[in-house]
């Protein structure tokens, strides 16, 4: 359920579409003598209950803290965080923390948030009690469109159920999203999801249907995502595919912790990664994605 959570004494998002609203233009910086949006992108952060909680050495409560500190240094527009917010099963002690730690970061820029696999909605709207959000006709789905004058974001939902691996999208999200890019296909349009991309058991089981959506769709570019902890860029169909680095943990020790820099144009993507723990190696590492035309 993409959400967004912003103090009420900041600048609030310009366009609303479906009950969510768009992250508000702040000075954007030219990129490849266009506009662009700028955005911290975050996944995974697995915040938990308890602050001392750790997994394979690293604390996710403490992850976060460091590169909420780093973002809202930043004059960046906005963040995105792409789902698995609490750390396994989306108690409520773990969103009480989240928001706690978001404070920062929430006074500075809009923070727009979608479940993932280890959320669990009632207890996330319970703690956060979204103003600014309205239930479409999905049940327990909520879509997120995000308007800038350089792309067009759309946060999708993919929670299927609470610490059950496997992410959906649904028959009514996906008729929605059909619909929706046959009417907008005037700029170009990035999607946000939490699970990935592939055919394992623990990936989105209607991926393939989703790509039967996209992949006339000229419109959408790219698709980013979390899930599996991993910080790739592959492509489908010409469409990007990043995967996002974990904030909270990686999964082995070739993979780094952190977030990406994004810059994003009509045009492309460049993304900077940010490193606070595990592999170091790429930290700052700039990768220029092409969008399809």
């Amino acid at each position: 359920m993409p959400f967004i959570y912003q103090n009420p004494n900041r600048r609030q998002f310009l366009h609303t579409m479906l009950g969510a609203a768009a992250i508000s233009v702040v000075n954007p910086v030219a990129f490849a003598g266009e506009k662009s949006m700028r955005l911290a992108l975050i996944s995974d952060t697995h915040v938990p209950e308890d602050v001392e909680n750790n997994y394979r050495g690293f604390y996710p409560y403490q992850n976060l803290a460091t590169v909420v500190a780093q973002i809202a240094a930043t004059n960046l527009e906005g963040a995105v965080i792409t789902g698995d917010l609490a750390r396994l099963r989306g108690l409520p002690g773990d969103y009480v923390n989240l928001k706690k730690l978001l404070q920062p970061l929430a006074g500075v820029m809009p923070v727009n948030m979608a479940l993932g696999n280890h959320d669990n909605y009632e207890n996330f709207i319970k703690v956060f009690s979204p103003q600014n959000s309205k239930r479409q006709p999905f049940d327990k789905k909520y879509v997120l469109v995000i308007e800038h004058p350089a792309v067009r974001l759309i946060v999708l939902d993919s929670l299927m159920s609470t610490n059950v691996t496997p992410g959906l999208l649904g028959k009514k999200q996906r008729q929605w999203l059909s619909d929706w890019l046959q009417s907008h296909n005037d700029k170009a349009t990035l999607l946000f999801v939490h699970h990935t991309l592939e055919d394992n058991d623990g990936d989105l089981a209607d991926v393939e249907r989703l790509f039967k959506i996209i992949t006339p769709a000229s419109a959408v570019k790219a698709i980013v995502f979390g899930h599996s902890h991993r910080y790739r860029f592959d492509e489908r169909d010409g469409i990007q595919l990043i995967n996002l680095p974990a904030t909270g943990y990686n999964f082995n020790d070739e993979q780094p912790i952190g977030w990406v820099e994004a810059s994003l144009t009509a045009r492309g993507g460049e993304f900077r990664l940010h490193v606070v723990g595990g592999n170091e190696q790429q930290d700052g590492n700039v990768t220029k994605l092409p969008w399809r035309s």
